[in-house]
């Protein structure tokens, strides 16, 4: 009986060690979840909780303030449309080829000063090496060196009598955004016109305006009427107004002689 006894209070010790004991964790059954318990995958779980949560407050301030989000968006998405379309230095020197060969087709009578000496001054910079290109977040800028890259003089090797950045804007020579070069293409504008021969006249000549639509349908219509001859409605009535004309001097000349011969007695 005590052998029984102590049996019994063995195997009860035993069971309530095991029921006070935590359950032992089981082993991960696969890869996925091992990585998602490793501490790359708590730090990923962690920093994508984090992003949900901005994009949530984003939103929702979004929906209170409509104004601000919209004016927020629309300078991002012009940010980056600039970003994405601000030209590089081939397309320069692309547009300047272009425009030299529009220039080069019109007789030099006929192209406009401005224009011209704008392109030919960058054709002697891109010849002589001179042309920097500098590219910044939003555009980008073309201006003159003193010296080519490839010069070995001190002056142009030497970073310390270089030119200073406060003397920049004073070199620059085009600006890029969007795609175009905005000072070449402003110089370009009325090319094919010579200023120079409209300056003897008066200054009401000088400055044209837009027609309007009716002067252009009355342009357009006599245009269209020079092409056809006259009507003979139009020789009738000429011919009948010349012959009117003869009859009333026909008239006329027998009372002018009988005057004449009057003062003549």
């Amino acid at each position: 009986m005590a052998l029984f006894r102590i049996a019994r209070r063995t195997l009860c010790a035993a069971a309530e060690a095991a029921a006070a004991a935590p359950a032992p964790t089981p082993a991960p059954t696969s890869r996925l979840e091992r990585l998602k318990n490793s501490k790359a995958g708590v730090w990923i779980r962690g920093m994508a909780t984090d992003y949900k949560e901005a994009f949530r407050e984003l939103f929702v301030g979004a929906r209170e303030r409509p104004l601000k989000a919209s004016v927020y968006a629309t300078l991002l998405g012009g940010s980056l449309a600039c970003f994405y379309t601000k030209p590089d230095r081939s397309s320069f020197d692309t547009a300047v080829l272009d425009r030299s060969n529009q220039l080069g087709l019109l007789s030099p009578w006929i192209r406009s000063a401005t224009s011209d000496g704008h392109v030919q001054n960058l054709l002697r910079l891109h010849s002589e090496g001179r042309l920097r290109h500098i590219s910044l977040a939003f555009l980008s800028l073309v201006y003159r060196a003193d010296y080519d890259s490839d010069v070995d003089l001190y002056e142009a090797q030497c970073s310390n009598v270089s030119v200073p950045w406060k003397e920049l804007p004073q070199r620059v020579l085009d600006v890029g955004v969007a795609g175009r070069w905005w000072i070449l293409d402003s110089k370009m504008k009325d090319y094919d016109v010579n200023e120079e021969e409209f300056k003897a006249l008066p200054a009401h000549m000088q400055a044209t305006s837009v027609p309007s639509v009716k002067e252009v349908e009355t342009s357009e219509r006599l245009h269209k009427e020079s092409a056809f001859p006259l009507a003979e409605k139009d020789e009738e009535e000429e011919t009948k107004a010349v012959d009117r004309k003869e009859e009333s001097v026909g008239e006329e000349s027998p009372v002018i002689a009988l005057e004449e011969k009057q003062s003549q007695a």
